[in-house]
């Protein structure tokens, strides 16, 4: 009866020590723990590895990722067709924010027409194009990834398209073999010319799949859509027998037309077909060939330095304005060919093209200048060598390419100029450019349209430099457009105040008026220099309709040496 006690007790002895010991244990390992945190607390700044040459070329790659988003963004997606290989390349190569946003800021002054004005014309058309491709062609891919997409965006709406969204039936062109046929949707796109690609260019986008995404095909045979149906769809030469449909499926020449033993056209030969195919996936050029390489080579040879150009504007009616382009060089910078007959000649050649917003040419010319002196008077000859070309615009924003080549010698010079061609608006004031000239004079009649730097019947050449002496006479010529008419007389009721002022301190130094009763006049006055101090000159015109109370006030400058 005793023995139960004591062995619950002994139990409850041995518990009270376990539990004793396991809380002691705890109390050592927890201050074990803290100071070895403490430790590691004084110690951890010293203890502590730099990174590796790996791990930092890694943390900054992972960085640079990052940060290049937006800037990949625009390479692979908002510039990716128009961007050029070599520039993809060299935008790759930087390394700092800076100057990607350098290279993109140069990217679009590189492609604006008109580098001297605050708007990008090229750039504007550009973001409206793939807005506009998105709106569009969008099915399953946003509308710029699609190939309509992309040739709009690179070229922008053809001048002719042909749409059969539904497909169905289609009469074949005589080219394609003839006949009637069921066609998936297509579109043909024509465009009258392409840099690069020449005239005519005819793009085809078929639908086989019926979901929207047209692709662009080099087999005009592709939209058939009965050509694996036996017996159907059959082309004329195949109704007539001169053509087996079986026969399109062993052709070579990369289609399945059923023309049979027939020659295709020219333009649908497989190897045009294959180059138009190639040119189209070619971001566009974004100088023209021509005048590209002269800038390219610029560091290559010797400059002209004494080349001018000059743009005037004479309109003619609401829909065209004589565009005057001057081109001057001194004839010294010229270099001459001894012809080994006592004399000696220069050959220059001129280049200029005329472009709109989107680089397409509108007007080219191309002329060659030469004269020959006797020899002996090479090393003695002074002068200028000027020539003008007169191209018809209608209004509107241009850009204006001269490129020049001395022959002889094989110097070289290239300019660009904006060109804005103003609007003649029947109810508004206007003028044609103010032109200083040091040729002023009428001329017969037979040479009217004939000779160059002629205006109507008058022989206006400009004086490029705009710099004359005391001997010299000044030309002052201007067209005056729509002054408003009395409804009785018939009359208009307009004046024209002219002074020439000193550049620096404003002084008055001659000044005329005149009437204008006509809706359109010319002003031609000539400024004779004798009395002239030498220094810089303004002339300062205001052209007044009194019945519509507008006014103009045209002006130019001048120096007297």
């Amino acid at each position: 009866m005793r023995t139960k006690p004591i062995l619950a007790l002994c139990s409850l002895c041995s518990l009270f020590l376990a539990s004793l010991f396991l809380i002691q244990s705890g109390a050592r390992a927890q201050d074990s723990t803290k100071a070895g945190d403490k430790k590691s607390a004084t110690q951890g700044k010293t203890v502590a590895k730099p990174q590796t040459e790996k791990q930092r070329k890694a943390a900054e790659a992972k960085l640079k990722k990052e940060l290049e988003t937006p800037y990949k963004k625009w390479e692979n997606e908002e510039v990716i067709y128009i961007i050029s290989e070599e520039e993809r390349k060299a935008f790759g190569r930087l390394q700092t924010d800076e100057e990607r946003e350098q290279f993109i800021e140069q990217f679009w002054l590189r492609r604006d027409p008109t580098p001297d004005t605050e708007e990008n014309e090229f750039k504007e058309e550009h973001y409206r194009r793939i807005a506009y491709a998105n709106e569009t062609f969008t099915s399953g891919n946003p509308g710029w990834k699609m190939d309509r997409g992309m040739i709009y965006i690179k070229y922008g709406a053809p001048d002719e398209r042909e749409e059969h969204p539904s497909g169905g039936t289609y009469d074949r062109p005589i080219e394609e073999g003839g006949g009637t046929t069921t066609v998936y949707p297509f579109e043909k796109w024509r465009y009258r010319y392409l840099e690069g690609m020449g005239n005519d260019v005819n793009i085809e986008f078929v639908d086989p799949s019926m979901t929207g995404e047209y692709h662009m095909t080099m087999d005009p045979s592709e939209k058939d859509a009965l050509t694996n149906v036996p017996g159907a769809g059959l082309t004329m030469y195949e109704q007539l027998g001169l053509a087996c449909k079986s026969d399109r499926f062993t052709r070579t020449d990369g289609t399945r037309l059923g023309t049979g033993q027939m020659p295709l056209p020219a333009s649908m030969d497989q190897f045009t077909r294959l180059e138009q195919f190639a040119n189209l996936q070619r971001p566009p050029a974004t100088k023209y060939k021509d005048l590209e390489a002269l800038v390219n080579s610029s560091i290559k040879y010797n400059l002209i330095p004494s080349m001018r150009v000059r743009v005037d504007y004479i309109p003619i009616t609401d829909t065209s304005v004589y565009t005057n382009v001057t081109v001057q060089f001194d004839r010294h910078d010229l270099s001459f060919k001894d012809n080994k007959e006592g004399f000696s000649s220069f050959e220059l050649n001129i280049f200029g093209r005329v472009t709109n917003m989107t680089r397409r040419s509108v007007n080219n010319f191309d002329e060659n200048l030469t004269q020959s002196i006797p020899t002996e008077m090479v090393s003695k000859i002074d002068g200028k060598e000027i020539f003008q070309k007169q191209i018809p615009l209608p209004p509107g924003k241009y850009r204006l390419s001269v490129a020049a080549t001395d022959r002889v010698g094989g110097n070289k010079q290239t300019q660009e100029i904006a060109l804005d061609v103003p609007r003649l608006d029947d109810d508004r004031l206007s003028t044609s450019s103010l032109i200083l000239a040091d040729v002023l004079e009428k001329v017969p009649t037979t040479s009217v349209g004939k000779e160059p730097f002629v205006i109507g019947a008058t022989k206006v050449r400009p004086k490029m430099d705009a710099t004359f002496s005391r001997k010299d006479t000044v030309g002052i010529y201007m067209k005056l457009y729509n002054f408003d008419q009395d409804e009785t007389t018939r009359k208009a009721e307009g004046t024209v105040e002219c002074q020439v002022v000193k550049a620096v301190s404003g002084e008055v130094v001659a000044e005329f008026t005149q009437n204008i009763t006509k809706p359109q006049d010319i002003i031609e006055q000539w400024l004779h220099l004798t009395d002239f101090e030498p220094g810089p000159y303004s002339v300062k015109m205001k052209v007044t309709d009194h019945k519509r109370n507008q006014t103009l006030t045209p002006s130019a400058n001048f120096t007297v040496n």
